[in-house]
């Protein structure tokens, strides 16, 4: 499989290298599981030097050289800060790298990216109707400027219509497992325990939902009225007259900024708090449940593992 990995200035130099050298090793270790697929990777760029965001120089090959690829795959933007992102994606200096991506759609190729690199995707048009991930704590930034594209930020890697997205920053290296594995999941299996590195379905672990609740005032005070009564039933109701709002607004406002129902916000705050406890006191799973809001453990139990991947008491080891 020829593989077109495209680097522009400000390139995020972990995501970069996670995928070169996750894609080398299983090309290295594709022999000892007699496999025959390999990996031909080329780095193509507009300019003849690339400087990375870390500072390192790049000399990829031309944009063109991308238009004979199985797969198309655009690392991450080295910017955390959402103005500044959203200002690098529809700049002018993108611009040459969203052509590409558009191009490499119309003709039906594969793409992948990961976290800021999914801002340069939707940015060219190519996720509106499609299912996709991103950097979490950028969700909200993400949902609001690309209302079209169906987000969900609980998930690491997500393939939808020929378009593989994957979640924050290290999902790098999940976004290049997710590659070998389509071909060879045995391989992926193998490269994984030579990197010693594991495939982690779920940003919901990694989630802080008072991070994605700054994004508007509403969520933000639905969010310290909830805290204030975690161990208490919730009434949505209850919750948007208190914080002067309609309770149709509050709906709208939690699904647009966290991309859930407040109901399953109130969830996500308890079992935050619940894996804290876990982590950091000796209190029984029946005191914690009743610590946040539920009645029988087993209930907490079960959304523990659903939520985090994880049983209790590997959370307390954790």
């Amino acid at each position: 499989m020829h593989v077109g990995v495209v680097v522009f200035d400000g390139v995020f130099d972990s995501g970069l290298a996670a995928i070169l050298d996750v894609l080398s090793n299983a090309n290295a270790l594709g022999g000892r599981l007699h496999e025959s697929p390999t990996w031909n990777v080329t780095m193509v760029g507009s300019t003849a030097q690339v400087r990375t965001g870390a500072g390192l120089t790049v000399a990829p090959e031309p944009l063109e050289r991308a238009q004979t690829v199985d797969l198309l795959v655009v690392p991450g933007l080295a910017e955390s800060e959402p103005s500044v992102l959203l200002d690098r994606v529809g700049g002018d200096g993108s611009l040459p790298v969203r052509d590409l991506i558009a191009r490499t759609r119309e003709r039906g190729t594969a793409i992948a990216s990961a976290c800021t690199g999914s801002f340069l995707l939707a940015e060219a048009g190519i996720l509106d109707g499609v299912r996709a991930t991103t950097t979490w704590w950028l969700s909200p930034t993400f949902r609001n400027r690309y209302p079209r594209v169906q987000v969900d930020h609980s998930r690491m890697v997500i393939t939808s219509k020929g378009i593989t997205t994957a979640g924050a920053a290290f999902g790098h290296v999940d976004l290049a497992l997710a590659i070998v594995r389509a071909s060879s999941p045995a391989l992926a299996d193998l490269v994984a325990r030579y990197l010693v590195v594991d495939e982690r379905p779920s940003q919901s672990a990694y989630t802080i939902p008072g991070a994605l609740a700054q994004g508007d005032p509403a969520v933000a005070a639905f969010e310290l009225w909830i805290r204030e009564r975690l161990d208490e039933p919730i009434s949505i109701p209850d919750a948007a007259k208190a914080i002067g709002v309609s309770e149709r607004t509050l709906q709208r406002s939690v699904r647009r900024t966290v991309g859930t129902s407040p109901i399953r916000f109130v969830q996500d705050l308890r079992i935050e708090r619940a894996c804290h406890l876990l982590r950091t006191t000796g209190m029984s799973l029946e005191t914690i449940s009743r610590k946040v809001g539920y009645e029988h453990p087993n209930t907490l139990r079960v959304l523990l593992r659903e939520r985090t991947g994880k049983t209790t008491s590997a959370l307390r080891s954790g």
